[in-house]
């Protein structure tokens, strides 16, 4: 079986269930585990993702505003690799190439007709339901059964863990400007890491929020985690946020509980490794308590 990943979760997936071999190629989002960057991309961004989050921001309303999708997909390419099975979702436009993207290209493929398997999770029900959905494509259903179980596992010994520690409020900002808190599988998590989520619902998607919605419920803790971005990328991103005159007076902040996350990485991936997001919440919500490694890597405090 010849397998294209158009999402880099599903990448992680595929790997995860052992099928790792049969991908022949992927999206340019697709970046792990490492060996997946040495397969042929065949998307592409229509903008410039050069510039700061409100210049992204303006670019992809501006090319949704025309109707347009905001990824492109190389048809040569799609027809060059030649694939069995196409992994793509219809999650979020702006995340990745849509489910109409993939369907049509694979439409000028005059002498193929490959499955086409779409995700869709919005919480963590649904990333189960869509591991065991890649898997039942693979032929790997026993596979899918035990990933999912695993997880589940890790899931449930780290909330008993946190059970009787104390709880405290967490806002997640997903984008920076205009502002953004985390939804879908997110509030869910910060729940289960033993915090009180502000903003956002579980499986819901992200809501647009008001510097002053942040003034007005002055959580405990803010956590840093914009889609696409890594650390770095999150830290230079931090001078939007501290031009505004009240940042300062937020309790958070006036604390030393504001942190930067690798949101790339690990949130904004419906998939594996969101086990391993759960627990950079436990060690930033339960500071000092618990290290299972992710400092420094997946996440660091903002001075």
């Amino acid at each position: 079986m010849r397998i294209l990943s158009l999402i880099a979760s599903s990448t992680e997936i595929i790997h995860s269930l052992g099928c790792g071999d049969k991908l022949i190629g992927r999206s340019h989002e697709c970046d792990y585990p490492p060996s997946v960057v040495d397969l042929p991309y065949c998307t592409e961004p229509r903008f410039n993702v050069a510039g700061s989050s409100v210049e992204i921001d303006n670019r992809v309303k501006s090319i949704l505003q025309k109707a347009l999708s905001v990824y492109r997909i190389d048809e040569q390419k799609l027809i060059e690799l030649n694939p069995d099975l196409i992994v793509t979702q219809s999650q979020c436009d702006v995340c990745a190439v849509s489910l109409s993207d993939v369907e049509n290209a694979v439409s000028k493929m005059l002498d193929k007709n490959p499955q086409i398997v779409s995700l869709e999770p919005n919480q963590l029900s649904e990333i189960w339901d869509d591991i065991q959905k890649v898997a039942s494509a693979l032929n790997v259903k026993e596979k899918g059964d035990l990933l999912v179980s695993a997880m589940r596992e890790r899931i449930n010994t780290l909330s008993k863990m946190v059970g009787n520690l104390e709880k405290r409020t967490v806002t997640c900002i997903e984008w920076i400007e205009p502002l953004m808190a985390a939804g879908n599988w997110v509030p869910e998590l910060v729940e289960i890491a033993g915090g009180i989520n502000l903003f956002g619902f579980k499986g819901k998607h992200s809501p647009w929020m008001e510097f002053e919605d942040l003034i007005d419920k002055d959580p405990d803790i803010i956590i840093i985690m914009p889609c696409g971005y890594d650390i770095n990328k999150s830290r230079d991103e931090m001078e939007t946020l501290k031009n505004f005159p009240e940042w300062i007076d937020l309790k958070a902040v006036q604390n030393g509980e504001v942190y930067l996350t690798d949101g790339n990485q690990y949130f904004n991936r419906p998939g594996p490794r969101l086990v391993d997001s759960l627990e950079i919440l436990i060690e930033i919500i339960h500071l000092d308590k618990f290290d299972f490694g992710h400092k420094d890597i997946g996440w660091e405090k903002f001075d």
